[in-house]
């Protein structure tokens, strides 16, 4: 039977320690507040641990939380590890999903999907998992949040998929979660979705020849953009956040710095003289006090994404501005006599074989400047002997 009562806790004013007995002692402060300590020998050593304040652990819950802990001594367990334990699996997917959005944003490179990551899963997976304790969070659960998108909205679904799984995997590092996420056992539980082709549709390279003549109907800087985008095979946000200090006119080069490149490497781009010619119709055009080559409506601006993409639909064409990059690597595929090495470079992509990477330390400049340049000529109709670019 203890030493102290509800009512002679309550009653208590003077500042000091009161024991309750077994190492429970209530603790008064001298400006009257109130909390609960268990001091314990473990490990050969004393601790004191808190139990928290009077206002909201009554004599009653401090004694059943006193024998616990108890137990858990007697029991070789680190009263402490287990409370962080404790703690920390009490976590939810939402408030994971959140702080690993936190820890990561800073590394994407990529403003629009910094900005896409979380919000897609607060429209798709907070529903169903954001109030789940992280462990509560198996494969079947999985399944049925993405049981609704999975056929309906592949592309969406997909990155859904994944980022689950990322929160999931990155719960268990912290140690808020038993197993890392079954994302095996989930893409074996999906159904297999349609092929879609449309997302980056790419117009056959046999036509691109017409097409480019078709954009020099009009003149503008979506148009300009857009044909040197197909010129140099580059990304979208690579052509619309070009500035003039990257474009060396005389050595007929443009150098994109790391920062704006999807690898996160700097990448120079060998211009063709039709390209060259682009650059010098925007430069033209140029507006001042606007860096960008190819500038939006708004001052100091590039253009949206969108604005190439109207480009497209406005001559009712099914394709996809990503898809010129595709027409491309075909076109050197099945017309240019260049190793494959040699378009992939032209293409910025990453070697996916880490041991050719290590060793390959070129970048293929010489052989790319004669690969844009054949591009660059069946692109704008020119002849193989060099004849002058066809009049728009």
């Amino acid at each position: 039977m203890g030493k102290l009562s509800a009512t002679k806790v309550k009653a208590l004013r003077a500042a000091g320690r009161y024991a309750d007995g077994s190492g429970l002692i209530l603790n008064v402060t001298p400006k009257g507040s109130k909390s609960w300590i268990l001091r314990i020998q473990h490990n050969g050593k004393r601790h004191d641990y808190g139990l928290g304040s009077c206002l909201n652990v009554s004599l009653a819950d401090a004694r059943e939380e006193a024998l616990r802990i108890r137990k858990m001594v007697r029991d070789g367990k680190d009263p402490r590890a287990e409370r962080r334990k404790e703690n920390v699996r009490s976590k939810t997917f939402r408030e994971a999903a959140i702080e690993y959005h936190a820890t990561h944003q800073e590394s994407w490179k990529n403003g629009k999907h910094r900005a896409q990551w979380l919000s897609t899963l607060q429209s798709y997976a907070f529903p169903r998992l954001g109030d789940l304790a992280l462990n509560a969070i198996d494969g079947p659960v999985i399944l049925d949040t993405l049981d609704g998108i999975w056929l309906a909205k592949p592309e969406t679904a997909r990155r859904v998929r994944q980022r689950i799984g990322s929160v999931l995997d990155y719960a268990y590092s912290r140690g808020w979660r038993d197993t890392e996420a079954p994302m095996r056992s989930v893409s074996k539980g999906l159904p297999r979705q349609p092929t879609k082709r449309g997302h980056f549709a790419a117009m056959p390279y046999s036509d691109v020849p017409d097409f480019i003549r078709e954009l020099g109907d009009r003149e503008s800087y979506g148009r300009l953009a857009l044909e040197a985008l197909i010129l140099t095979a580059v990304r979208s946000g690579e052509i619309r956040g070009a500035i003039w200090s990257e474009v060396n006119f005389d050595a007929a080069l443009w150098t994109i710095p790391a920062e704006r490149m999807k690898a996160g490497e700097e990448h120079i781009v060998p211009l063709s003289s039709s390209a060259l010619q682009v650059f010098e119709r925007a430069k033209e055009l140029r507006i001042a006090g606007t860096e960008f080559v190819f500038p939006g409506t708004k001052l100091g601006k590039p253009l949206s994404d969108m604005t190439l993409l109207k480009i497209l639909r406005d001559l009712s064409l099914p394709y996809t501005v990503h898809g010129f990059r595709s027409s491309f690597r075909d076109w050197a595929a099945e017309r240019s006599a260049l190793p494959g090495e040699v378009a992939e470079a032209a293409l910025a992509h990453r070697i996916s074989d880490k041991i050719v990477a290590h060793y390959l330390r070129t970048d293929f400049l010489d052989q790319r400047r004669h690969m844009m340049a054949a591009w660059g000529s069946w692109c704008t109709g020119e002849v193989a002997n060099g004849a002058q670019r066809r009049s728009k």
